[in-house]
């Protein structure tokens, strides 16, 4: 049975079409939100694969062009693998639900929004999440959260909701929330420097109107929702697990205390190693005795750490709750880039290069989005050895897709205008250690590579991890979380910025939700951290460089009128060929007349504009001109004034008396000066002898 549901969020209506549409799915919403279509499935397993220990969450946003009525670029014209922007949302609607699943629920699950049309006023990231939780809601699934999510944009000092693609050009805040009615479980934003106290602001009022869409889910749920299949009971071997708490209790507390990381693993892995050779014989028979030992090892030990934290307030590698790791950097490393920086920061370490490129080398986007090119690109790499591993090296996976964006993000609101720096550039960060918040490092690192690179950025750019351990009594924040307490903690809580304002967020809960008084005061902890690691980092390179790299192309920039570009290209290309043949430049043209011209010398780079220029000068009656013989016949010559532009000088011009044969005054090649004495139908007559007169006239 078909049901439509109506309701006007944030000035635009949004309706939710369920009983028609995907019907073999546990449950299914199609949602429009104006012109915007989604149709979000939810689909499970009737019960987990044998063996499995973990939650096989699969979260897929298919773009589809014909949404925006386009057919796709590429030889097969059809979609191929998933756009950045669609392995982002995927990260967004996994981040925001993924801690809200009951403990113990292992089925394997799978959640597919199919971008059916966009209204570029209306994203398809708001729709996907809000269809999500429709689709898990409406499901026999045991999911009995209902989450919501808007953006929050600011323009010219007031908050927006949901901005349009007008709004959002002017907007120096893009805040995506996604909450439950009680608590904030994600938020990934970028800002122009944002304050703490606006930030926050944004946050709040994100909850309200989140709960406004919570609220319209209900009504669709209480109606019309499957009943609930149980959540799985989690069966445990009590006795195995007295055991194995018995024989770790007052050595792991010693263990975890170890400072060094290795040292404290190695101990770690003795100890359970121990355990094990202790208890086997009396589980000889017992099927998940491996599995159970390990879980219930891990369970205590992370129950040690937290202990040790929110009791002792500090930390297992002997830090206080505000410490930040010791922090190292390194500028100029690799000689044939373009710019380059190496940050520490205890276990985590980022290399991150520089390379600065055309106009030309902007990314191309083929997606639904309204964007269609890239200046700026940030590539993070995270290869197994950076924690200590062997494993398959088969391209970007998701994360490091996600990690990519949050630190472009964060660089963004720096970057020199295009109009003040016509290079395209692109940053890449080579994690070569992890143990904790490798993305933070690598926006701190790929700001030093900038401006060891020359690019006049407007500040340095700085990012933090920080971290939270909840008890049902207290709230405990950690500033600089290392992997252990990302790991056995309960939040991610990314935050980067410059000494003004906050540039990018993005957080990650395991637990239900964070209040905005927590978030309030992680917000403040991130400043401090954020101010102690600048402080740091001026100390190598507080200002860009002077000058590029001399292995970076130099960049020349001219306009041109736009019915002059015709001329410039020439016929088949034969002008704008010969320019850069004869002087080895790069040139790119743009469509509303800027002309940029790269060159790795000065000289060249100059001639270039030289020659632009002159092929786009008209030719004008009075000028005179140094001009090239370029063809002779009886009655007269051929000059050529400018690229491309030529006129005669008959015979009777070549002198101030009588010349018998034209290659007496101008021959093939010669280089004669001239004066433009009138222009008829496009025809350009010239003289010699005018100026020979005026010369003579002078001396007389």
């Amino acid at each position: 049975m078909r049901k439509i549901f109506k309701e006007v969020i944030s000035g635009r209506e949004l309706s939710v079409e369920i009983g028609e549409i995907a019907r073999q799915a546990n449950g299914s919403a199609l949602i429009r939100f104006d012109d915007t279509v989604v149709l979000v499935t939810a689909t499970a397993a009737d019960k987990p694969n044998e063996g499995q220990n973990f939650f096989p969450l699969t979260v897929d946003v298919e773009e589809r062009m014909y949404a925006i009525g386009k057919i796709p670029g590429g030889w097969l014209r059809r979609e191929g693998r998933p756009s950045e922007q669609a392995i982002l949302n995927c990260r967004i609607i996994d981040r925001s639900l993924r801690p809200l699943f009951p403990d113990g629920y292992l089925n394997n699950l799978q959640i597919v929004a199919t971008v059916l049309s966009v209204d570029q006023d209306n994203t398809p990231e708001v729709v996907s999440l809000l269809g999500a939780s429709l689709a898990l809601g409406l499901s026999d699934i045991p999911f009995n959260e209902i989450v919501g999510s808007v953006i929050i944009g600011r323009v010219n000092g007031e908050f927006v909701v949901n901005p349009t693609v007008k709004q959002e050009e002017v907007s120096d805040m893009h805040v995506f929330v996604a909450a439950t009615e009680d608590a904030i479980v994600m938020i990934e934003s970028d800002a122009s420097e944002a304050m703490e106290d606006d930030m926050l602001e944004a946050i709040e009022i994100a909850h309200e109107q989140i709960k406004e869409v919570i609220a319209f889910q209900k009504r669709i749920i209480e109606e019309f929702g499957a009943e609930k299949k149980p959540a799985p009971e989690i069966h445990i071997n009590d006795e195995l697990k007295d055991d194995v708490r018995a024989l770790a209790e007052g050595k792991m507390y010693d263990v975890m205390k170890q400072i060094d990381k290795e040292v404290r693993n190695e101990a770690l892995d003795n100890l359970l190693s121990d355990i094990k050779s202790q208890l086997e014989d009396k589980y000889l028979e017992y099927e998940n005795f491996e599995s159970d030992v390990k879980d219930f090892f891990n369970e205590y030990s992370k129950e040690v750490m937290r202990s040790i934290i929110v009791n002792e307030h500090h930390r297992i590698d002997g830090r206080g709750l505000k410490d930040i790791r010791e922090i190292n950097t390194r500028t100029g490393l690799l000689p044939r880039t373009h710019g380059s920086a190496l940050f520490t920061r205890g276990l985590t370490q980022s290399l991150s290069i520089t390379t600065l490129g055309t106009i030309r080398d902007s990314q191309r986007l083929d997606d639904i989005g309204t964007t269609e090119t890239k200046r700026y690109m940030h590539h993070y790499n995270f290869p197994p050895f950076a924690t200590g591993e062997a494993g398959f090296m088969r391209g970007p996976k998701r994360r490091e897709i996600g990690h990519g964006a949050l630190a472009e993000k964060a660089i963004l609101p720096v970057l020199p205008s295009e109009e003040d720096f016509p290079y395209s550039i692109r940053v890449v960060s080579e994690i070569l250690e992890s143990n904790g918040s490798s993305s933070m490092a690598s926006v701190c690192g790929s700001s030093l590579s900038l401006m060891d690179a020359g690019v006049p950025i407007k500040r340095p750019v700085a990012g933090i991890a920080l971290g939270l351990i909840k008890t049902d009594e207290e709230v405990t924040i950690l500033s600089d979380i290392q992997g252990i307490e990302d790991f056995y903690g309960d939040m991610d809580f990314k935050v980067a910025g410059t000494e003004k304002g906050i540039t990018a967020i993005q957080l990650d809960v395991k637990i239900k939700g964070l209040k905005i008084n927590t978030i309030k005061e992680v917000l403040q902890r991130a400043k401090e951290g954020r101010l102690h690691i600048l402080e740091i980092m001026n100390n190598d390179l507080s200002v860009p460089r002077e000058d590029l790299s001399k292995y970076a192309p130099r960049m020349y920039t001219t306009v041109i009128p736009v019915d002059k570009i015709k001329v410039l290209i020439g016929t088949g290309g034969k002008t704008i060929n010969k320019i850069i043949d004869e002087t080895g430049v790069e040139i790119d043209i743009q469509d509303d007349g800027k002309v940029y011209v790269a060159a790795t010398e000065k000289e060249s780079g100059e001639k270039a504009i030289k020659m632009i220029e002159e092929i786009i000068k008209d030719v004008e009656v009075g000028e005179v001109y140094d001009g090239k013989v370029i063809r002779v016949e009886k009655y007269g010559a051929f000059v050529e004034l400018l690229p491309g532009k030529d006129g005669l000088l008959h015979i009777s011009e070549m002198d101030i008396g009588r010349v018998k044969k034209t290659e007496d005054v101008a021959d093939l090649g010669d280089i004669i000066k001239v004066k433009v004495t009138g222009i008829e139908n496009g025809k350009v007559r010239l003289s010699r002898k005018v100026l020979l007169l005026e010369e003579k006239e002078k001396e007389e």
